[in-house]
């Protein structure tokens, strides 16, 4: 058996070596690092497979956040809604622009924001929402659009863990995550469905003057070269990392195929088994599974851990410490926050392997000492 990893970026590398190789090389060969065709290309195949009007590229996921919020002219002790349970990144940034995060709860099934919680959490100073499509689910984004457009709020969807997720409107209406809300923002890392072999990251929108703001900022604030004509800062997508992604970007149904193969499997596996709630998948979002994440019942998570990692399987607990516990977030407030159902994840989850290259052996091994641990 191939050893164990949460995700397998080399084997999976293999596979399309001929065709990355090829890439690079051509970049190489043209010496057009920065900006430029190869990059343009791959935002106009980003921007037709996800259905947005525009993208714009930058150096990563975090960039991609910051620079969503400065376009929207957000200012110091304006606040935006965002869930607790989610990566620091996306609170971080508020943060550090001197916006306040205001946490609310999540869904305990889908593990993303509870537009009730919304409702409840706007006030006079609120100025945006960022949902976070966590592990790979989408959140109910037809709720969060109405309040946001009842509340005349913007929408920032995080949707780092999330590209390629299709959601359902109850007229039928089908887009992907990522081009609902005003911008959406993804994350490029090598561990994500569509990852580089480096950073990198983007921004989506159907509105142009947003697609022109967002560029400008990130490129110094600039249209034209030395006239800059908003505070912005550095983010860029090199050409060498626009190449691997346009490549992989072909193979990105596949690679959600396989996720979702692979999450059927463990479903399977742990059918009916009361100590263990396998990931919840609702109809209207087909859960593309960035991560394959449980919920242990009346089981010690951090045992269990331990347990597979001496027994050479990895796993990962996503989130530990939801972000208003932070110890960055005293000042905006955080631990005055009551989110039991946010608390009540944390202690409980935990994910196993899941990626394109995960075979039946690998997962029944997997299987096999997780089963193990809950049923000593």
């Amino acid at each position: 058996m191939r050893p164990l990893q949460m995700v397998d970026t080399k084997t999976q590398y293999l596979k399309i070596k001929s065709e990355v190789d090829a890439a690079v090389i051509a970049v190489f060969e043209s010496a057009e690092f920065i900006g430029g065709k190869v990059v343009n290309d791959f935002a106009a195949n980003l921007a037709k497979y996800n259905g947005s009007g525009y993208v714009i590229p930058c150096a990563n996921g975090t960039d991609a956040l910051q620079i969503a919020l400065m376009a929207l002219d957000l200012q110091p002790g304006d606040e935006v809604i965002t869930p607790s349970f989610t990566y620091i990144a996306t609170v971080e940034v508020a943060a550090l622009l001197r916006i306040k995060p205001v946490f609310v709860e999540v869904n305990p099934k889908t593990f993303c924001i509870e537009p009730a919680a919304i409702e409840k959490a706007i006030t006079a100073k609120t100025k945006a929402i960022i949902p976070v499509h966590l592990y790979g689910h989408s959140a109910d984004m037809e709720t969060i659009m109405k309040i946001a457009a009842s509340h005349n709020l913007y929408v920032i969807e995080d949707n780092a863990q999330g590209i390629g997720c299709d959601y359902t409107f109850s007229n039928g209406q089908v887009k992907k995550t990522g081009s609902i809300g005003h911008i959406g923002c993804t994350s490029f890392y090598p561990s994500k469905n569509l990852g580089a072999y480096g950073d990198g990251g983007a921004m989506f929108t159907d509105d142009e003057n947003l697609a022109v703001k967002l560029k400008m900022i990130a490129s110094h604030g600039q249209q034209k070269k030395y006239y800059h004509d908003v505070v912005g800062c550095n983010s860029r997508l090199d050409a060498i990392q626009a190449a691997i992604l346009d490549i992989k970007l072909k193979h990105l149904d596949e690679y959600i195929a396989s996720r979702r193969k692979a999450a059927d499997f463990y479903d399977k596996a742990f059918a009916g088994n009361k100590k263990i709630t396998v990931p919840f998948r609702q109809k209207n979002s087909n859960h593309v599974f960035h991560q394959y994440t449980l919920i242990l019942n009346d089981l010690n998570r951090d045992a269990m851990n331990k347990f597979l990692a001496e027994n050479g399987v990895p796993s990962m607990i996503y989130y530990p410490v939801p972000a208003h516990r932070q110890k960055m977030f005293e000042s905006f407030g955080g631990a005055g926050y009551q989110l039991p159902v946010t608390d009540w994840l944390t202690e409980r989850v935990i994910s196993l392997p899941i990626h394109t290259e995960l075979d039946e052996e690998q997962q029944n091994y997997i299987v096999s000492k997780v089963l193990a641990f809950v049923n000593n």
